[in-house]
């Protein structure tokens, strides 16, 4: 480790990244699934993009949450999958502690915003089922303009918070992180100083997230439930329903794996349980959202076939 003067006194210039695994067997086949996850994930959320940018029949509030939620997911991307392929084709995977502490915030920033765009996702269904008479009233351009500047100012804040505290830590006796980024427990198990207000607020700063967004999201779908089960109509009951079906299946797969992810008891094995995990939370829930949005909905393979007939023709 090389010796250097920081502001928060840390001995450590730079990080090792142990990586997904060390069997070597795994190294190259491990390589080319992130690639293509990796590939998967742009093109699908560059597509999603793309499309609602194009189609004008998508220019709706719950269009406008999907583009903000795709452009979340294609940002993300970039934050973790790099330094990961990185860890199956180099020998020692080097991070310098500025650019762990630069993963960490944007990682901190995009998971918060994503929680809270899902959280601005279950109101307008709430609103378009609930209040279809005020829908155009109570979600207009400003109001949706508005949830979308809230979602992305208080993700900024969360993660000044998380880097802002990270960086304050002393790092000085050992520099290898046994994970595949810099991530907030990694990162708090390898630092020489004292972590008890760091974890304080590291579970104020994610408690606040997760029991707000998921409150919201909880109240917004019981209030829906109970509107759909008091329709005269079977039809209209379902039809009501499956516009929900593609925002259900996505909050499923980022809390569920997310819970997966941390919540998991203190064993000797839990450091790579978490890690197992952690792979399906930030790599499989950013690649699946555009191809449940895809396959689940009408309206995108409507806008997809139009798009194609004008590439064709």
């Amino acid at each position: 480790m090389k010796p250097m003067a920081m502001e928060n006194d840390s001995s450590v210039t730079e990080f090792i990244l142990l990586g997904l695994t060390d069997q070597p067997e795994l190294q190259l086949p491990l390589f080319f699934l992130f690639l293509v996850n990796y590939a998967v994930t742009m093109v699908g959320n560059l597509s999603i993009m793309n499309l609602i940018f194009l189609n004008s029949h998508l220019h709706t509030p719950m269009y406008f949450f999907l583009f903000n939620l795709s452009f979340i997911d294609f940002c993300y991307s970039f934050v973790c999958t790099p330094k990961m392929l990185l860890c199956f084709v180099s020998e020692r995977n080097i991070i310098s502690f500025a650019g762990c502490m630069t993963q960490l915030f944007f990682f901190c920033f995009l998971v918060s915003a994503e929680c809270y765009v899902l959280t601005a996702m279950a109101y307008d269904r709430y609103v378009a089922i609930c209040q279809p008479l005020l829908y155009s009233v109570i979600m207009s351009p400003r109001v949706c303009s508005l949830l979308m500047l809230g979602s992305y100012l208080m993700g900024f804040a969360g993660a000044m918070v998380h880097t802002g505290c990270m960086s304050r830590l002393s790092f000085c006796d050992s520099n290898v992180i046994n994970h595949y980024m810099c991530d907030i427990l990694p990162l708090l198990q390898l630092s020489c100083s004292r972590t008890h207000v760091n974890e304080l607020v590291s579970s104020v700063v994610v408690g606040t997230v997760v029991i707000v967004s998921s409150h919201i999201i909880v109240i917004s779908y019981a209030l829906i439930l109970y509107n759909v089960l008091h329709m005269s109509s079977a039809k209209g009951s379902f039809k009501a329903m499956s516009t929900c079906g593609s925002h259900i299946v996505t909050v499923g797969l980022f809390y569920g794996f997310g819970l997966l992810t941390h919540v998991k008891p203190s064993t000797a094995g839990a450091v790579g349980e978490g890690k197992f995990f952690s792979v399906f939370y930030t790599f499989g829930v950013q690649m699946l959202n555009p191809l449940i949005y895809s396959f689940r909905n009408k309206d995108v393979k409507l806008a997809l076939m139009r798009t194609l007939r004008r590439i064709t023709n």
